[in-house]
């Protein structure tokens, strides 16, 4: 029976990381991203299947190590961005933190995931999931994994290094901080 992963996991399991919180419920998640419960919890169910998080005692939490490989080598293959025109959106990628500080400024429109209420006019670049720009504008720490994940989804060489090595390390933080809780 095999389950295949849902651009919206990933979004959880980024969630589950930001948060870092060992406890967390399917309804409180939910209402943090914009998902219904049931959403969530499927997600979650998938994401166990395709083993990027483990069930541990009653909690269930995001396998790193696997969560991290599957970042960093398979996202890019599995969930490719769309580019668009020129609208209205939410910077990501160089154009947003914790990467915005690394790269020069340009003249090239920014990155932006596509949104009504977003503050920067710049070329589309779709986001992991629908949810994700409205999910982030309320969670720094989720914002910043999600445009860490897109400059490894589409980026270029030296955007993509970096991004790498930043992600590693906060879902290493993330690890040391929920492995001390059990």
């Amino acid at each position: 029976n095999t389950m295949n992963l849902k651009a919206q996991d990933v979004l959880v399991l980024l969630k589950l990381v930001a948060a870092c919180r060992p406890t967390w419920s399917y309804n409180v998640l939910a209402v943090e991203l914009g998902m219904s419960p049931s959403e969530v919890h499927a997600a979650v169910k998938r994401a166990v299947s395709a083993r990027l998080a483990i069930q541990n005692k009653d909690k269930i939490v995001p396998n790193i190590r696997n969560l991290e490989e599957f970042l960093v080598y398979g996202i890019k293959y599995v969930f490719v961005p769309e580019r668009g025109g020129l609208t209205r959106g939410m910077p990501t990628m160089h154009a947003a933190p914790p990467l915005e500080d690394k790269f020069a400024p340009s003249d090239e429109p920014a990155p932006v995931w596509p949104d009504p209420e977003g503050k920067v006019r710049g070329t589309a670049f779709s986001p992991i999931y629908k949810a994700a720009p409205k999910a982030a504008r309320q969670d720094k720490q989720l914002y910043e994994l999600l445009v860490l994940v897109d400059a490894i989804r589409d980026g270029r060489a030296r955007e993509r290094e970096i991004a790498v090595t930043e992600l590693k390390g906060r879902l290493r933080r993330y690890g040391k901080t929920t492995e001390s809780k059990y």
